[in-house]
């Protein structure tokens, strides 16, 4: 291609609203063009790097047996409704009616319409197992869409979905899923991550996100430093070392803490690290009856001062939950939010993170406006000691927290260590949620009719590519991996317009190149170097190949890789051989 017929819109100025390295540089190089709040214009350079994901992630998927399909984006609310998701979804689920007043929603995925497809075509066990996927328009209405096209409202997504007569099928294909995308992200010369996750709204009990790691990612993802172990931040399993309680070694006092109620303010004021402080959070459990009547249990939370609640691990354990209000912290603690502590006479349920079992010399609140306790431990007393002793027997030391760094594997290999990742894929073994639901099932080898086992497997190609400028970029622009850049070379003639024979050559390059099978683009502006330069390191050009007037009278040319500062000069001769070494 020649900039003459593919001219490169980029733009100098960073736009305000863009907040992340990925968002800038997509609106400065060309690629992109906003439309609304979370909708942008593909411009012809970033549909080419898209294209370019599509077709290695469709390669994969058939090398795994995949079948192609393309389901509509208009999906009738009835099938959403046969699942439950259309009350469930939320409002990112975008709806509308049709001229008929009919309920339809633009998709945000599609297990039910791939299921009512199953549950339609798919009569014999001889049938299976079978995994379709298609590449297509996803819709989410984001209540703040930002980061570009890493969070918007409309974007494009790979997702497949198979179909099994056992476990055993689905886990092949499962496997099967897994090392392709392996493969797609190695492909695509991305660093990448699978770790453990939870499955979400999208449901199933075994699921992977594959991660981009990047330190912009929103995502915080646990690797042990001994094993292969990685889990996203809010599976990840919170071990501590098993230990007996200390013996106290302070004196147990009521301490004044006007106005002092997070824990950095009591640390600070005390001078007690966060580690030594017991945190109560006070939540309201929330549960529906078979009569669709409301029901709240007031509970307490307690973990150590220096860790975070895990809400998703809390809400396996608990079911649904909200934290109390103020009013309610009154009712059963006598005093508000930062000062309340355990009640060991309390009629709440209580639920103790792994972390505070063996808590010494801690300090709480005291259930009074203004005071603390300190020097507290769980054999201070009787009654205390009680109450601790009836926790361990009724197995309320749960996991509730996130891990931090310095926590132990799970598989008991090495510690844990965090890293920044952007989930650009992920993957479930959905089990019968959709299949129980809409009646899809099969005629097994008995001849009896028999639930489909499902799997679901998800990509996002939009996001693949901002996720890849986060991880691949400086402040020149970006820095394409090979086989993700929208060309693999560039040819800068210098001063072309000036000199016939250079233009001659430059032609000449740009054919045999084409002819050698290189996604090649020839510079052909009236601009200055320093402009054709700046634009070629912008939008990430692997490969420079730099002509000049001085270079054909000494039979060379000067090669720029777009990773490093320095140019080599070689001869003319080799240019072709050379350029394919350094693209394999």
């Amino acid at each position: 291609m020649r900039t003459s017929q593919f001219p490169l819109n980029t733009v100098k100025e960073t736009p305000a609203d863009a907040e992340i390295a990925s968002h800038q540089l997509m609106i400065r190089a060309g690629l992109i063009r906003k439309l609304a709040a979370g909708l942008y214009t593909w411009l012809p350079l970033g549909l080419r790097v898209l294209r370019k994901v599509e077709k290695i992630t469709r390669e994969e998927m058939e090398k795994a047996g995949a079948l192609e399909v393309l389901m509509p984006a208009l999906q009738p609310a009835e099938l959403w409704q046969e699942t439950g998701r259309w009350q469930q979804y939320g409002p990112e689920l975008a709806r509308l009616k049709d001229r008929h007043d009919r309920d339809f929603c633009l998709g945000p995925t599609h297990e039910e319409i791939i299921t009512d497809l199953a549950r339609n075509e798919l009569k014999s066990y001889k049938q299976l197992p079978i995994t379709f996927y298609q590449i297509q328009t996803k819709f989410r209405d984001e209540i703040r869409p930002r980061f570009g096209v890493m969070r918007c409202r409309e974007f494009i997504m790979k997702d497949a979905y198979s179909f099994h007569l056992d476990q055993a099928s689905l886990q092949q294909t499962y496997d099967l899923m897994y090392q392709a995308y392996s493969n797609i992200f190695n492909h695509l010369g991305l660093k990448f991550r699978a770790v453990i996750a939870d499955s979400g709204s999208i449901g199933g009990a075994v699921s992977h996100e594959f991660h981009v790691l990047a330190d912009s990612g929103e995502d915080a993802i646990a690797f042990s430093t001994g094993s292969d172990y990685a889990a996203n931040v809010e599976s990840a399993t919170a071990l501590i070392p098993e230990q007996g309680l200390a013996p106290p070694a302070e004196v147990f006092a009521k301490v004044a803490t006007p106005g002092q109620k997070t824990i950095a303010e009591i640390s600070a004021f005390l001078d007690v690290p966060a580690q030594k402080i017991l945190k109560t959070l006070a939540i309201m459990k929330i549960s529906v009856n078979e009569a669709g009547e409301t029901a709240e249990e007031f509970y307490n939370l307690l973990l150590r001062g220096d860790h975070e609640l895990n809400e998703i691990k809390t809400r396996k354990l608990l079911g649904d939950f909200r934290f109390a209000t103020d009013e309610e912290i009154i009712q059963h603690h006598g005093c508000g939010a930062g000062f309340i502590g355990p009640k060991t006479d309390a009629k709440h349920g209580v639920i103790f993170d792994h972390s505070v079992k063996y808590l010494s010399d801690f300090v709480c609140g005291a259930n009074e406006v203004d005071f603390h306790l300190r020097g507290c431990n769980w054999s201070a007393d009787p009654k205390t000691q009680a109450f601790y002793e009836k926790a361990l027997a009724e197995n309320t030391f749960q996991d509730i927290r996130n891990v931090v760094a310095g926590d132990l594997s799970p598989d008991g290999q090495g510690e844990i260590t965090l890293a920044r990742g952007i989930e650009v894929g992920h993957i479930f073994q959905l089990g019968t949620k959709y299949s129980t639901a809409m009646k899809a099932g099969i005629i097994n080898e008995e001849g009896k009719s028999q639930i489909m086992i499902m799997g679901c497997y998800g990509i996002g190609i939009s996001r693949i590519v901002a996720a890849a400028i986060e991880q691949n970029h400086d402040s020149r622009g970006i820095i394409w991996p090979t086989k993700l850049a929208p060309f693999q070379v560039a040819i800068c003639p210098m001063n072309m317009h000036k000199s016939e024979r250079l233009k001659v050559a430059a032609e000449q390059l740009y054919q045999d190149l084409l002819a050698a099978g290189i996604d090649v683009l020839l510079d052909d502006r009236k601009v200055r170097a320093g402009f054709m330069f700046s634009d070629m390191e912008l939008i990430g050009i692997p490969h420079c190949i730099i002509l000049s007037d001085r270079g054909l009278d000494a039979g060379t040319f000067e090669y720029k890789a777009r990773e490093t500062k320095d140019n080599i000069e070689c001869p003319l001769t080799e240019l072709i051989s050379f350029i394919q070494e350094k693209l394999h």
